[in-house]
Protein backbone atom coordinates (compact mmCIF):
# COMPACT_ATOMS: atom_id res chain seq x y z
CA UNK A 1 0.00 0.00 0.00
CA UNK A 2 1.22 3.57 -0.74
CA UNK A 3 0.19 6.57 1.28
CA UNK A 4 0.33 9.90 -0.07
CA UNK A 5 -0.12 11.95 2.59
CA UNK A 6 2.36 12.24 5.56
CA UNK A 7 4.63 14.52 7.51
CA UNK A 8 7.74 12.56 8.13
CA UNK A 9 10.29 15.08 7.82
CA UNK A 10 11.76 16.13 11.18
CA UNK A 11 12.42 19.90 12.82
CA UNK A 12 11.16 21.36 9.91
CA UNK A 13 6.89 21.68 10.07
CA UNK A 14 4.85 20.19 12.80
CA UNK A 15 6.09 16.58 12.26
CA UNK A 16 8.71 14.78 14.40
CA UNK A 17 11.01 16.12 15.96
CA UNK A 18 14.11 13.89 15.52
CA UNK A 19 15.60 11.28 13.22
CA UNK A 20 15.13 8.43 15.67
CA UNK A 21 11.14 9.60 15.51
CA UNK A 22 11.16 9.45 12.25
CA UNK A 23 12.67 5.99 11.81
CA UNK A 24 9.73 4.88 14.77
CA UNK A 25 6.85 6.30 12.47
CA UNK A 26 8.76 5.12 9.32
CA UNK A 27 9.00 2.01 11.22
CA UNK A 28 4.87 2.07 12.12
CA UNK A 29 3.80 2.47 8.38
CA UNK A 30 5.68 -0.77 7.32
CA UNK A 31 3.87 -2.57 10.26
CA UNK A 32 0.49 -1.46 8.86
CA UNK A 33 1.39 -2.42 5.68
CA UNK A 34 2.87 0.40 3.46
CA UNK A 35 5.50 -0.02 0.77
CA UNK A 36 5.65 3.42 -0.36
CA UNK A 37 4.93 7.13 1.32
CA UNK A 38 5.18 10.20 -0.30
CA UNK A 39 6.97 12.96 2.37
CA UNK A 40 4.65 16.32 1.87
CA UNK A 41 5.94 18.61 4.54
CA UNK A 42 3.93 21.90 4.96
CA UNK A 43 4.81 24.38 2.20
CA UNK A 44 3.96 28.34 1.62
CA UNK A 45 2.04 27.99 4.74
CA UNK A 46 1.54 30.66 7.37
CA UNK A 47 3.67 29.12 9.67
CA UNK A 48 5.54 26.48 8.05
CA UNK A 49 7.58 26.70 4.76
CA UNK A 50 9.90 23.35 3.85
CA UNK A 51 11.58 24.58 1.10
CA UNK A 52 11.95 21.46 -2.23
CA UNK A 53 15.92 22.02 -0.91
CA UNK A 54 15.01 20.90 2.37
CA UNK A 55 12.73 17.85 1.31
CA UNK A 56 15.21 16.46 -1.07
CA UNK A 57 18.12 17.03 1.11
CA UNK A 58 16.48 15.23 4.10
CA UNK A 59 15.31 12.34 1.88
CA UNK A 60 18.48 11.40 1.06
CA UNK A 61 19.22 10.67 4.84
CA UNK A 62 16.38 9.02 6.07
CA UNK A 63 16.34 6.73 2.85
CA UNK A 64 19.57 5.64 4.12
CA UNK A 65 18.63 5.47 7.37
CA UNK A 66 15.82 3.27 6.10
CA UNK A 67 18.35 1.01 4.36
CA UNK A 68 20.42 0.75 7.29
CA UNK A 69 17.77 -0.05 9.60
CA UNK A 70 16.19 -2.82 7.32
CA UNK A 71 12.72 -0.83 7.20
CA UNK A 72 11.11 -2.35 3.51
CA UNK A 73 9.71 1.34 2.60
CA UNK A 74 10.36 3.65 -0.37
CA UNK A 75 9.89 7.29 0.22
CA UNK A 76 9.11 9.64 -2.35
CA UNK A 77 9.49 13.43 -2.59
CA UNK A 78 6.20 16.22 -2.12
CA UNK A 79 5.16 19.01 -0.58
CA UNK A 80 1.44 19.82 0.89
CA UNK A 81 1.36 22.98 -0.73
CA UNK A 82 -0.68 25.78 0.44
CA UNK A 83 -3.15 27.67 -1.97
CA UNK A 84 -1.08 31.13 -2.80
CA UNK A 85 -2.23 32.85 -6.65
CA UNK A 86 1.70 32.04 -7.88
CA UNK A 87 1.49 28.25 -7.70
CA UNK A 88 1.76 27.63 -11.30
CA UNK A 89 4.51 29.62 -11.48
CA UNK A 90 6.32 28.38 -8.14
CA UNK A 91 5.17 24.69 -9.88
CA UNK A 92 7.35 25.30 -13.39
CA UNK A 93 10.35 26.91 -10.99
CA UNK A 94 10.24 23.77 -9.32
CA UNK A 95 9.53 25.33 -6.03
CA UNK A 96 6.61 23.71 -5.18
CA UNK A 97 7.02 19.72 -5.72
CA UNK A 98 4.21 17.40 -6.95
CA UNK A 99 3.98 14.25 -5.51
CA UNK A 100 6.93 11.74 -6.20
CA UNK A 101 7.13 14.06 -9.68
CA UNK A 102 4.14 12.89 -11.26
CA UNK A 103 1.77 15.63 -12.35
CA UNK A 104 0.14 15.57 -9.18
CA UNK A 105 -0.04 18.06 -6.62
CA UNK A 106 -1.29 17.88 -2.77
CA UNK A 107 -2.95 21.74 -2.36
CA UNK A 108 -4.00 22.23 0.93
CA UNK A 109 -6.85 24.70 1.51
CA UNK A 110 -7.37 27.26 4.56
CA UNK A 111 -9.15 25.62 7.37
CA UNK A 112 -12.13 27.38 7.34
CA UNK A 113 -12.38 28.75 3.78
CA UNK A 114 -12.71 27.99 0.14
CA UNK A 115 -11.31 31.45 -1.41
CA UNK A 116 -12.83 32.64 -4.21
CA UNK A 117 -9.70 32.21 -6.51
CA UNK A 118 -9.47 28.48 -5.66
CA UNK A 119 -11.69 27.55 -8.82
CA UNK A 120 -9.65 29.89 -10.89
CA UNK A 121 -5.92 28.20 -9.72
CA UNK A 122 -7.77 24.81 -10.42
CA UNK A 123 -8.33 25.30 -13.91
CA UNK A 124 -5.07 26.93 -14.14
CA UNK A 125 -3.27 24.22 -13.18
CA UNK A 126 -4.92 22.21 -15.12
CA UNK A 127 -3.98 24.09 -18.14
CA UNK A 128 -0.38 23.61 -17.52
CA UNK A 129 -0.43 19.75 -16.75
CA UNK A 130 -0.88 19.45 -13.44
CA UNK A 131 -3.60 17.84 -11.86
CA UNK A 132 -4.73 19.57 -7.76
CA UNK A 133 -5.69 17.15 -5.19
CA UNK A 134 -7.66 18.75 -2.39
CA UNK A 135 -5.89 18.12 1.04
CA UNK A 136 -8.73 16.60 3.87
CA UNK A 137 -11.39 18.27 2.36
CA UNK A 138 -13.53 16.58 5.45
CA UNK A 139 -11.84 19.24 7.94
CA UNK A 140 -12.41 22.56 5.62
CA UNK A 141 -15.31 24.17 7.50
CA UNK A 142 -17.20 25.86 4.48
CA UNK A 143 -16.92 22.55 2.92
CA UNK A 144 -18.41 21.16 5.74
CA UNK A 145 -20.88 23.57 5.86
CA UNK A 146 -21.87 22.88 2.22
CA UNK A 147 -20.27 19.79 0.72
CA UNK A 148 -21.24 21.31 -3.47
CA UNK A 149 -18.45 23.72 -2.94
CA UNK A 150 -16.34 20.67 -2.84
CA UNK A 151 -18.17 19.11 -5.69
CA UNK A 152 -18.01 22.60 -7.81
CA UNK A 153 -14.28 21.75 -7.69
CA UNK A 154 -14.07 18.23 -8.68
CA UNK A 155 -16.62 18.97 -11.81
CA UNK A 156 -13.91 21.44 -12.49
CA UNK A 157 -11.20 18.74 -12.77
CA UNK A 158 -9.78 18.70 -8.80
CA UNK A 159 -9.38 15.41 -7.10
CA UNK A 160 -9.72 14.90 -3.12
CA UNK A 161 -7.60 13.27 -1.08
CA UNK A 162 -9.55 11.45 2.39
CA UNK A 163 -7.74 11.17 5.41
CA UNK A 164 -7.10 8.07 7.58
CA UNK A 165 -8.00 9.61 10.91
CA UNK A 166 -10.88 11.80 10.04
CA UNK A 167 -12.39 7.81 9.00
CA UNK A 168 -11.16 6.16 11.65
CA UNK A 169 -12.98 8.65 14.05
CA UNK A 170 -9.78 10.35 15.72
CA UNK A 171 -10.91 13.79 15.10
CA UNK A 172 -14.52 13.07 16.36
CA UNK A 173 -17.48 11.48 15.14
CA UNK A 174 -19.37 14.23 12.99
CA UNK A 175 -15.90 14.67 10.70
CA UNK A 176 -16.24 10.51 10.48
CA UNK A 177 -19.37 10.96 9.11
CA UNK A 178 -18.93 13.58 6.77
CA UNK A 179 -15.93 11.69 5.53
CA UNK A 180 -18.06 8.68 5.00
CA UNK A 181 -20.48 10.59 2.92
CA UNK A 182 -17.62 12.19 1.01
CA UNK A 183 -16.76 9.09 0.02
CA UNK A 184 -20.11 7.27 -1.25
CA UNK A 185 -20.71 10.95 -3.25
CA UNK A 186 -17.54 10.26 -4.96
CA UNK A 187 -15.81 13.27 -3.95
CA UNK A 188 -12.79 11.69 -2.52
CA UNK A 189 -10.22 10.34 -4.72
CA UNK A 190 -7.01 9.39 -2.90
CA UNK A 191 -6.25 8.23 0.50
CA UNK A 192 -3.40 9.44 2.98
CA UNK A 193 -2.62 9.11 6.75
CA UNK A 194 -1.63 12.78 7.19
CA UNK A 195 0.67 11.17 9.81
CA UNK A 196 2.61 13.91 12.10
CA UNK A 197 3.59 12.03 14.84
CA UNK A 198 3.03 8.56 16.90
CA UNK A 199 0.58 10.12 19.81
CA UNK A 200 -1.44 12.86 18.69
CA UNK A 201 -1.63 12.75 15.09
CA UNK A 202 -0.56 8.89 14.63
CA UNK A 203 -1.47 6.89 11.23
CA UNK A 204 -4.40 5.06 11.64
CA UNK A 205 -4.28 3.53 8.24
CA UNK A 206 -5.56 0.62 8.26
CA UNK A 207 -8.05 1.64 11.01
CA UNK A 208 -9.86 3.85 8.33
CA UNK A 209 -9.83 1.32 5.88
CA UNK A 210 -11.25 -0.92 8.11
CA UNK A 211 -14.21 1.65 8.93
CA UNK A 212 -14.87 1.93 5.11
CA UNK A 213 -14.97 -2.20 5.13
CA UNK A 214 -17.73 -2.36 8.04
CA UNK A 215 -19.29 0.29 6.48
CA UNK A 216 -19.59 -2.07 3.00
CA UNK A 217 -17.21 0.49 1.17
CA UNK A 218 -15.42 -2.32 -0.75
CA UNK A 219 -15.18 -0.70 -3.78
CA UNK A 220 -14.05 2.63 -2.09
CA UNK A 221 -11.42 0.97 -0.58
CA UNK A 222 -10.05 -0.75 -3.94
CA UNK A 223 -10.80 2.74 -5.69
CA UNK A 224 -8.42 4.46 -2.77
CA UNK A 225 -5.52 2.46 -3.45
CA UNK A 226 -5.53 1.65 -6.66
CA UNK A 227 -5.38 5.78 -6.93
CA UNK A 228 -2.35 6.22 -5.04
CA UNK A 229 -0.52 3.54 -6.63
CA UNK A 230 -1.58 5.59 -9.99
CA UNK A 231 0.06 8.83 -8.52
CA UNK A 232 3.53 6.93 -8.08
CA UNK A 233 3.06 5.53 -11.89
CA UNK A 234 1.92 8.81 -13.13
CA UNK A 235 -1.26 7.53 -14.68
CA UNK A 236 -5.04 8.86 -14.87
CA UNK A 237 -7.42 8.50 -12.03
CA UNK A 238 -10.09 5.80 -11.75
CA UNK A 239 -13.06 8.01 -11.51
CA UNK A 240 -16.95 7.60 -10.65
CA UNK A 241 -19.80 9.97 -11.08
CA UNK A 242 -19.68 12.76 -7.88
CA UNK A 243 -22.81 13.06 -6.38
CA UNK A 244 -24.76 15.65 -4.56
CA UNK A 245 -24.85 15.82 -0.45
CA UNK A 246 -28.16 16.59 0.88
CA UNK A 247 -27.60 19.87 2.52
CA UNK A 248 -27.68 19.54 6.24
CA UNK A 249 -26.02 21.42 9.10
CA UNK A 250 -22.69 20.59 8.61
CA UNK A 251 -21.64 23.61 10.64
CA UNK A 252 -22.47 21.51 13.93
CA UNK A 253 -18.93 20.07 13.26
CA UNK A 254 -17.44 23.27 14.67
Amino acid sequence: MIDIHSHILFGVDDGPDDLSETLEMLQQASNEGITEIIATSHSFHPQYNVSAKQVMEQLTVIQEQVEINNIPLKIHAGQEVRLVENIVTLVEAKEALTLANSNYILLELPSSTVPKFTKEIVINLQANGIIPIIAHPERNKTIAERPSKLEELVREGAMAQITAGSLAGHFGKNIQKLSLDLVKANLVHTYGSDVHNLTTRPYLFDAGLTYLEKKKQLDAVDLLLENNMRIIENRDFLLYEPQEISAKKWWTIF
